[in-house]
């Protein structure tokens, strides 16, 4: 026997306080692209494959010239010997596009030149002894010391970019022991591959033969009498 009692809905009725607000939707939103940073990562160019974060190309390619050969190269090789900044200026110039010359110009004559300036008149001005060889050698230190770590920073960017081999040892080795060589050998590098992209081949394109119109006297003159009057129905102005 059933009972006349009402059986409890299941579903709970809201009321019009309760609706949940509407969200205006405008066209095109719901077309745009989805950012995966899952998805966003490097691939081989020549097979296509995804590449790990850790990957570096390997750096196998030489030098295009030696770390000696200064005299391949006579304007950079005297710009290098009496102004090394302006010459190292002009490589990190060439290599990276958004810095000017001028940037890191200042910041090797400050740093490099700078420590062997001070040296220089601490030794001139109050000569070589005890209490002065300590303020000689820490400028002498700092020096070589920055020029290693700056210069050598700038020449590792640049093998980076290239895949060059280390050439003949770490880039930060390079430039302590052998700088001027070093940036001469930069600039040529730079040089040689900057002009080396240059060189795009060309491609010529002939134009078509000019085709020119027969006027209407001609065709007027090679129909007969009936095409004569077709012609000037067709070209009648309305």
């Amino acid at each position: 026997m059933m009972s006349d009692e009402p059986v409890p809905s299941k579903y709970v009725k809201l009321t019009k306080d309760q609706d949940a607000p509407l969200e205006e939707i405008r066209p095109g939103e719901l077309n745009q692209p989805v950012h995966v940073p899952q998805l966003e990562v490097r691939r081989c160019t020549e097979c296509g494959q995804p590449l790990p974060e850790s990957y570096e190309p390997p750096a196998d390619e030489a030098w295009t010239t030696g770390i000696f050969g200064c005299a391949n190269d006579p304007e950079s090789c005297w710009t290098g010997l009496f102004c090394p900044c302006v010459l190292f200026g002009r490589n990190v110039e060439r290599l990276r596009d958004d810095t000017p010359w001028t940037t890191p110009c200042i910041c090797h004559a400050l740093c490099v030149e700078g420590g062997i300036a001070l040296a220089v008149a601490t030794a001139v001005f109050h000569g070589v002894d005890p209490r002065t060889s300590f303020l000689i050698g820490e400028g002498l230190v700092f020096a070589w010391w920055m020029c290693g770590i700056y210069t050598g920073l700038f020449r590792q960017s640049l093998q980076k970019k290239y895949h060059l081999k280390n050439s003949p040892c770490d880039p930060c080795m390079v430039h302590c022991c052998m700088h001027w060589c070093a940036i001469c050998q930069e600039h040529r590098e730079i040089k040689g591959r900057l002009s080396d992209n240059l060189v795009m081949p060309m491609t010529v394109v002939n134009p078509p033969p000019m085709q020119e119109m027969s006027n209407l006297s001609s065709v007027v003159s090679e129909s007969g009498p009936q095409q004569t009057q077709h012609a000037e129905l067709e070209t009648q102005a309305l």
